[in-house]
């Protein structure tokens, strides 16, 4: 029987890692820059922590989670996203006492049973960012600037943010009732899901990607904020603007989640299509106190690395290239051999990718191969360099050669190797 990956997961093999790996580099550098620190949560938790923190209206909770029973009788599910298990870390470890502000970011695997597409995979990796402890705006342009300027960074082009405020338990309450009294004589017209969520969240009819064509007198929220909520979200567009973060107002931007208040926001890209966003977030006021900690504000995003990797490859970004062995060790005889695996892992020591022959292939199948690798220099070891006590130090750029005693090449791998 031969095994495949399971569907709607995939393999990153050796020839691609180093897109991954580059992307990860530049996030970091990118946190680092932002003043980010990161956290790194268990793959699994308790269910009730998404039920209560990601919402039970979701379609996370309600259709993509993986969830079992374990051992002990207690109902498990893989990470589906990343803020509630942030914020339950930052609650079991009183992190706020410590630092009354704590910023956080995370690259890790999520898990959503949902039908697999382009750049969407039911195992996927995020990249997502947690501001906690502060309601200023000017968090929530930090979090916007992190992603859309961590994007940039990338090479990415095309570019935009979509934005919109759902505003908070004082004003949201009159705007839900007048959204349900928009759609009520329109229910027989919609989806299941939108009959279901009506009387759960109506904010999610919005969400809803089959009947959007139905939405456009839609009563706005932007119509319904108080006085605190224009003015929050007057100064995030201000701000915004300050950064020059090309935006949009979207009326019907919910997001997929429950818990979002205020800012709700998603960077998307010209460059995928319909499907065209690339990561998105928003403010969340009072998850912390939700999920059983003292109450703080926060704010955070979440976005796919994999939507990443579509988005570079659509747009034909120049990433950078695999780096390459130093040096490739091809030996003759089985002294040679001896004499080149010290040498390997001495070069090794001091700093060189060396990759040295382990199939005992002739020299003209060891330098083809020093080919594929496309390998800056090859260090020949034969009999006559044995018994001259040197090796042949091949050039692969230069196209020229010269002999270098062992210990002189060990001691001096500056004056020989001018690798990357």
């Amino acid at each position: 029987m031969k095994f495949q990956a399971s569907k709607g997961t995939y393999d990153v093999m050796p020839d691609q890692v180093h897109i991954w790996q580059h992307i990860e580099t530049v996030i970091r550098e990118q946190a680092r820059l932002y003043g980010f620190k990161e956290i790194r949560t268990p793959v699994f938790e308790d269910t009730a922590l998404f039920v209560k923190g990601t919402g039970d209206t979701t379609d996370i909770v309600q259709k993509e989670m993986y969830t079992f029973t374990d051992k002990g009788q207690r109902s498990i599910t893989l990470r589906p996203e990343g803020t509630p298990p942030v914020l339950r870390a930052l609650i079991e470890h009183n992190s706020l006492k410590e630092q009354p502000c704590v910023k956080v970011f995370y690259l890790a695997p999520m898990f959503r049973y949902e039908r697999p597409q382009a750049g969407r995979m039911r195992q996927h990796t995020q990249f997502g960012a947690e501001i906690v402890g502060t309601d200023s705006p000017v968090a929530d342009v930090e979090a916007i600037a992190l992603l859309f300027f961590t994007l940039q960074k990338l090479g990415l082009g095309g570019l935009s943010l979509r934005l919109n405020s759902l505003g908070c338990s004082q004003c949201r309450p009159l705007y839900r009732q007048k959204l349900m009294d928009h759609f009520k004589p329109l229910l027989p017209e919609l989806c299941d899901n939108c009959q279901d969520r009506y009387g759960r969240n109506p904010l999610r009819i919005l969400d809803c990607k089959v009947d959007q064509a139905k939405f456009k007198d839609v009563p706005e929220m932007k119509d319904f904020l108080c006085g605190d909520c224009k003015t929050h979200f007057q100064t995030v567009q201000d701000r915004l603007k300050d950064l020059d973060i090309p935006f949009t107002l979207d009326k019907n931007l919910v997001r997929g989640l429950d818990y979002y208040t205020r800012t709700a926001f998603e960077v998307v890209s010209q460059h995928l299509g319909a499907q065209d966003a690339l990561g998105g977030g928003g403010r969340y006021d009072g998850l912390m106190e939700e999920l059983g900690g003292d109450p703080a504000p926060g704010v955070g995003f979440g976005s796919g690395l994999e939507r990443y990797v579509l988005a570079l490859k659509n747009q034909g970004v120049n990433l950078p290239p695999e780096k390459r062995p130093d040096v490739y060790i091809a030996t003759l005889g089985d002294e040679a051999v001896k004499k080149g695996s010290l040498l390997c892992a001495q070069l090794r020591q001091k700093g060189l990718a060396c990759e040295q022959e382990l199939l005992g292939r002739s020299l003209k199948a060891q330098l083809r191969e020093a080919g594929r690798l496309n390998a800056r220099y090859v260090a020949l070891i034969g009999e006559d360099e044995i018994r001259k006590g040197v090796v042949t130090l091949k050039d692969m750029d230069g196209h020229s050669q010269t002999e270098v005693a062992f210990d002189e090449l060990v001691n001096n791998v500056p004056k020989y190797c001018q690798c990357e």
